[in-house]
């Protein structure tokens, strides 16, 4: 009898289920959502509950199998560095001036062997979770010391246990396994949530399909959450930080195979180029500029302008979170976009504020009268902590700084997702809606056996999921809102929409059609929408 068959035996006391009723057991493995029925198929599914994921005979690599393996690691760095944070990444053009990456090592893509699979030995399930406990918290650590005392004895007992349980849990539904987990999570069952989290270890997958990758993700975050101590875990990951270069070459590829950041700083980039077309004198002040890399092709518009560019001045604002992926402060931004003005005969001055878009003061800016002034907000502003977090409200405050400054045209682009004040449940539940369309997306455009999608995924999306799971208070940077409640902010700071360009918008369709023909892009209500499918990832909008 193949392993995955027998019923296993699983680290929790003999008497717990025993004791409970059936229909308190069946709360944690059948939420209130919508099944699907069986004959559907995962390209057809939509985001309530996915479906049924079979479960080979083969053993799938978990968060702790894939770093005990040796060919890539499962997290990268204490940093907060990510791709949606960071800003834009290194363009093609930019590329050009980046030094040649050097390659990564091979990696495995396939289900390593290792101790995290299944397993039928109560102490050996124990070593197990002494495994991941060292491996995302060290050797020091603790979390999991308390379970020692709460592994079976009777093991006639337990099994059966599992035989009730296996009863309720959707046969091989990972996606409601990890919802089931969250709700126990969510209502403190610390018992419940370890045993679903050892059946989650045997499901999740680095290197599987989708909801496999992503779940391993979202396990990670869980276990950080169930510890008490996400901020710390989050903060203390022990695994190896990428090259800069490394990290640089991880985002351009991510930019490269996904248009939604494409698309936001395209829609900026016409919002600005709109605003700006009959001025001499144009100032842009961009509050997380990365790279610089969205104005490379600004630049060049403005270069193609007839009657000559405007001279430009642009104010980079940027913290070392971005310094560490550049390899380099934002002298580094400035030289390469004043090489690029240069080259196409473009008057261009660069000014640099290295610090935090929430420690700006209107002094940081260098305002010059006579500039016409444009401010970019490009996933960044759910960064910034707003009143649930402090009473300062960072956020509101740096909107009304901004109206103070009378700037012709500000531009927004977020992530069109709610989970900034949600509470813990709800907020999962958002998280594995957003980030399995995104990894849909990804496993549609890159390839499943691109030797470096585990690390683009990793390193660029990975971590977000993470800080969105298992951080609260100022530890959780990751706060995104809908864009209705953007609109509520603009608004009471002063601002008014701008309309959006048509040409931008038409260009944008166009691009999607290199890329799958499951995104969609829509127009309402004066913003743009671009979504996978039933989903709308980015928005982007204008005010003045």
């Amino acid at each position: 009898m193949q392993a995955s068959q027998r019923p296993r035996k699983v680290g929790m006391p003999n008497t717990f289920f025993l004791n409970q009723p059936l229909q308190k057991v069946e709360s944690y493995f059948l939420p209130h959502i919508q099944t699907f029925e069986p004959q559907l198929s995962c390209n057809n599914s939509r985001y309530g509950p996915s479906c049924p994921i079979q479960i080979s005979h083969d053993r799938y690599c978990t968060l702790e199998s894939s770093s005990l393996t040796g060919n890539h690691t499962i997290y990268n760095s204490p940093s907060t560095v990510s791709f949606s944070p960071i800003g834009s990444p290194v363009s093609q053009q930019e590329s050009l001036h980046m030094t040649d990456p050097v390659q990564s090592p091979e990696t495995n893509y396939g289900s390593p062997l290792s101790g995290s699979c299944i397993t039928n030995d109560v102490n050996d399930l124990r070593h197990k979770l002494r495994e991941l406990e060292n491996a995302m918290l060290g050797p020091d650590s603790d979390f999991f010391g308390a379970c020692d005392n709460l592994l079976p004895i009777n093991e006639g007992a337990l099994e059966n246990s599992w035989r009730q349980m296996i009863e309720v849990i959707p046969r091989g539904d990972l996606k409601q396994i990890l919802i089931a987990c969250a709700k126990a999570v969510a209502d403190n069952d610390t018992l419940i949530s370890q045993w679903l989290m050892s059946e989650l270890r045997q499901m999740v997958s680095v290197s599987g399909e989708p909801i496999q990758r992503l779940g391993a993700y979202m396990l990670e975050g869980l276990v950080a959450k169930l510890a008490a101590s996400g901020s710390s875990i989050y903060k203390s990951l022990r695994c190896k930080e990428p090259a800069s270069f490394e990290l640089l070459s991880y985002m351009h590829i991510l930019y490269e195979v996904c248009p939604y950041f494409k698309f936001g700083y395209m829609s900026a980039n016409g919002a600005i180029a709109e605003a700006m077309k009959d001025e001499n004198r144009v100032h842009i002040i961009d509050f997380q500029i990365s790279q610089g890399s969205q104005w490379v092709t600004l630049i060049q518009a403005f270069a193609a302008r007839p009657g000559g560019p405007p001279h430009i001045r642009i104010t980079g604002i940027d913290d070392s979170t971005s310094a560490y992926a550049r390899g380099g402060g934002l002298s580094i931004v400035g030289q390469r976009l004043s090489r690029l003005a240069e080259s196409f005969k473009v008057p261009f001055e660069f000014h640099a504020a290295a610090m935090s878009g929430c420690e700006v003061q209107p002094e940081d800016l260098g305002i010059q009268p006579g500039e016409a002034l444009a401010v970019n907000f490009a996933f960044v502003l759910h960064h910034m902590p707003d009143e649930s977090v402090s009473t300062e409200n960072p956020r509101d405050r740096l909107l009304r700084l901004v109206k103070s400054l009378n700037p012709k045209v500000v531009t927004l682009v977020e992530q069109e997702s709610n989970t900034n004040t949600a509470a813990f449940f709800p907020r999962f539940l958002e998280t594995l809606d957003y980030y399995t369309a995104m990894f849909e997306s990804i496993d549609v455009t890159l390839p499943r056996d691109h030797k470096e999608r585990i690390n683009v995924e990793q390193h660029c999306l990975a971590r977000d999921v993470v800080n969105v799971i298992a951080c609260e208070g100022p530890e959780r940077v990751e706060r995104h809102e809908v864009l209705g409640k953007w609109k509520s902010r603009f608004r009471m700071a002063g601002f008014s929409p701008y309309p959006l360009c048509s040409l931008v918008n038409a260009t944008i369709k166009k691009l999607l059609e290199n890329y799958s023909d499951k995104y969609r892009l829509e127009e309402r209500d004066g913003a743009l929408y671009l979504g996978w499918m039933n989903r709308d990832l980015v928005a982007s909008c204008a005010w003045k």
